[in-house]
């Protein structure tokens, strides 16, 4: 990828922002030691703090082999800081502006520093209990919808769907998690599995290296498991290999393809929509299902949940999707609301089903709040 000036600025710009909201944060941190009365050389606060704070950035970067364990952790350490960061942020800006009304008011509170430091220390502390506990526990989420499209000859009439977006399998959601997912899939005994991108989190080596296809390919399903492309495989850089290991534990990964299901149903898979500025060619939804029996009902995956109406106006009978995390912890889900049409849950979009996950695993920080790790279970009956 050519380096262009603007990105160096952007770059640059980011950085600069990154680097003050911390600045602030560590300001806060120091403050409150001040007011409990802990003593501390600067230097051995702000080195490892900065540390921190940067440790999730350093771990993107290559290194060498004697140092990967090293940065590994302090890769985990830091996606938990990127949580800490945010809430920091937003706790310690609320408790500035009460400081500032009460001094308005004229109002004093001696150690004011003191007491907000720690409400917002053990909030943080809370709330970081709550989403790990929200992430690491998934639930299964049911929806019952009906097409109104009859079954084929001989054909069944009712079928259960497993979908898990988003498992982001690497350094943070590894084996363990991914055993619950298999676990709890195979207890609904699915017809069809269905993975709708980001099943890695951008480098394949974790996945490899901890031997995960070994517990993914425990996944039965009577009809089939497939999977599609999330923008997270295309970050990571590794879409033939991944592609390959998938093939090889016996997950097709479709790509802009399309499968029939035993003449009975078809499952249609798209490129991310990554693939619009990283390859030649990314196909709509109409020219997928172009070809098809449209008197057989269409499940559709595409990461991220665009373009409803077009797939709907293609003959899509479900859409199924992820991408979103629905913000993963609060108030992350006001924004996602408004960047998309439906950015958790279900909604029909004219005779088409839409149905969003929150997702299995995390990115970044293994904390939810205001979602959960989750498994869809679609129960679809077809027309009598």
């Amino acid at each position: 990828m050519k380096i262009t000036s603007r990105m160096i600025v952007l770059f640059t710009f980011l950085i600069v922002v990154y680097s003050s909201i911390n600045y602030y944060i560590g300001w806060h941190l120091t403050d409150w030691l001040d007011a409990v009365g802990i003593t501390y050389t600067p230097w051995l606060f702000w080195l490892p703090f900065g540390i921190i704070v940067y440790g999730y950035i350093l771990g993107r970067f290559p290194m060498p082999n004697l140092a990967k364990p090293v940065i590994r952790l302090l890769k985990v350490i830091g996606s938990y800081y990127i949580f800490i960061m945010e809430a920091g942020l937003l706790l310690f800006i609320a408790a500035d502006l009460v400081h500032l009304l009460l001094k308005l008011f004229g109002v004093t509170v001696e150690d004011y520093s003191l007491y907000s430091g720690s409400i917002v220390i053990a909030l943080i502390i809370v709330l970081l209990v709550v989403g790990s506990r929200n992430a690491w526990s998934p639930i299964i989420r049911q929806y019952d919808i009906e097409i109104l499209k009859p079954p084929g000859s001989g054909g069944q009439r009712e079928w259960t769907i497993a979908m898990a977006s988003d498992i982001h399998l690497g350094n943070t959601v590894g084996r363990r998690h991914l055993a619950k997912l298999v676990n709890r899939v195979n207890e609904m005994k699915p017809d069809l599995v269905l993975l709708p991108g980001d099943v890695i989190d951008d480098s394949i080596e974790p996945f490899l290296r901890n031997k995960m296809g070994d517990v993914l390919q425990k996944l039965k399903a009577r009809r089939g498991v497939y999977a599609v492309l999330g923008n997270h495989e295309y970050f990571g850089g590794h879409i033939e290999q991944y592609v390959a290991e998938m093939n090889l534990i016996g997950i097709k990964v479709l790509r802009d393809e399309t499968v029939d299901i035993g003449g009975e149903l078809y499952v249609v898979g798209r490129k991310d929509k990554t693939a619009e500025s990283t390859e030649s060619s990314r196909q709509s939804v109409a020219e997928l299902v172009r070809p098809l029996d449209h008197s057989r009902p269409i499940l559709l995956m595409d990461h991220q949940p665009t373009k409803f109406a077009q797939a709907s106006e293609a003959g899509a009978d479900v859409m199924l999707s992820g991408h979103t995390h629905r913000g993963q912890f609060t108030p992350n889900h006001l924004f996602t609301k408004r960047l998309f049409e439906l950015d958790w849950g279900y909604m029909k979009k004219g005779a088409m089903h839409v149905i969003v996950s929150s997702g299995f695993g995390t990115w970044g920080p293994p904390i939810r709040l205001g979602s959960r790790s989750e498994i869809i279970q679609l129960n679809i009956k077809l027309q009598s």
